[in-house]
């Protein structure tokens, strides 16, 4: 249990420091609809900004260690005062923490007009200093179940200095095992999370009976995973046969596709924080086949199958995951605004627009990116507008955090 010593020191805080969920929510998501309205604007001719590197790189580096690592952090470093019972990062550790994830997003946006050494190390700070505080209450505790969540953060960090390494070598190749690392990580993330969450919140939200595991059968799905992760950080992938590497990934995705059709999606649709969970669950089996039948040589980008589990699987979970993780951690009802039902329904439409429609109308498909992107900026503009005072206002129930 939680000891506060001191109440009026908690009372205080300034609300959105009071747990880590409160800034990195709002800023990462009010940054995903700026930084993908920006690339918009990049991509339709209209906008030039002095970012580092080149627009690609800026949009691709954003979205991973912009957006995605902001929501991550914020989910860990609040998940974690549940795991422990020990209050977790506030206050002025939140603050600075903050602070370094804004910075990098800074000298990111500008980085034409500053040292590459800076830029690097700046960007580079935020991870590792979320590892740190995401490690201490885990070691005093000897929480070892969730510890191996601190690894995970650091083999990011490793993703992003390869993307920097890449961009500074003119090594398009390290690039790609960055960003591309990065994906598979965080798709392993949603698949370790998503099989814990899920199952429990179908159950509680639906008066049905739970989805027992089936331990060989999550072993499986979720070890091919970490392969698949293992293989394109070491840039092995590259050097297997296609035809090996395309039965991984089909298996993988029959494993995972399985696993998620245990939790009985159709008992959902009166829920939206449940269904919207399920559906982008489900991108990541869809992700995994593409990515199959692109190692077959079929006629399937590398970009589509990608986008798969970014625009899909990521975007997806991450509204649905943040929109019931503030809900509930700022003592509030598990029952979110009408419109969110709608914001759920344009993400996911933005990435069947980003992947199936831009694979089979190809001709159209500056159309399709820019139809996408606007939906993207639509729903994560609606999170920020309805949490805002979610996330910038004490608990309803006038507890810490």
């Amino acid at each position: 249990m939680i000891q506060i010593t001191d109440l009026k020191v908690e009372q205080q805080l300034w609300p959105l420091l009071r747990q880590a969920f409160r800034p990195m929510f709002l800023l990462g998501a009010g940054f995903s609809a700026f930084a993908m309205a920006l690339w918009l604007l990049i991509l339709a001719g209209m906008a030039s900004p002095p970012v580092y590197g080149h627009a690609l790189f800026w949009h691709s580096h954003e979205m991973l260690f912009g957006f995605v690592a902001a929501i991550v952090v914020g989910f860990l470093l609040t998940a974690v005062q549940n795991w422990t019972g020990l209050r977790a990062t506030h206050g002025n550790s939140l603050a600075i923490l903050t602070v370094l994830w804004l910075a990098g997003r800074l000298v990111l946006m500008i980085g034409e007009a500053l040292p590459a050494w800076l830029v690097i190390t700046v960007d580079l700070a935020f991870l590792p200093v979320a590892a740190l505080l995401l490690a201490l209450p885990l070691i005093k505790v000897a929480q070892q179940r969730n510890l191996f969540f601190v690894p995970v953060l650091l083999l990011l960090t490793l993703c992003n200095a390869l993307m920097h390494y890449g961009l500074q070598t003119l090594r398009f190749d390290l690039q790609l095992i960055g960003s591309q690392s990065a994906v598979w990580l965080v798709t392993l993330l949603m698949a370790i999370v998503g099989g814990r969450v899920i199952p429990m919140f179908t159950a509680n939200g639906t008066l049905t009976p739970k989805a027992e595991p089936i331990i060989w059968l999550d072993r499986l799905a979720l070890g091919s995973l970490w392969l698949i992760m293992l293989l394109a950080l070491t840039g092995y992938d590259g050097h297997l046969p296609r035809q090996a590497m395309a039965a991984l990934s089909l298996f993988c995705a029959a494993l995972l596709a399985i696993r998620c059709g245990r939790w009985k999606i159709w008992r959902t649709w009166r829920v939206p924080l449940l269904w919207s969970l399920h559906l982008a669950y489900w991108f990541i089996p869809i992700g995994l086949l593409l990515f199959g039948l692109r190692y077959l040589d079929l006629p399937v980008s590398n970009s589509t199958a990608l986008h798969a589990l970014t625009a899909g699987a990521m975007g997806s979970m991450i509204l649905s995951m943040i929109a019931r993780v503030s809900l509930g951690h700022s003592g509030r009802p598990l029952q979110p605004h009408p419109i969110m039902s709608v914001a759920f329904i344009v993400v996911l439409s933005a990435a069947l627009l980003r992947v199936v429609l831009a694979a089979l109308w190809p001709q159209w498909l500056l159309y399709w990116y820019l139809l996408a992107g606007a939906l993207w900026v639509l729903a994560f503009v609606t999170y920020v507008l309805v949490y805002w005072s979610v996330l910038t206002t004490p608990r309803a129930d006038g507890r810490p955090g």
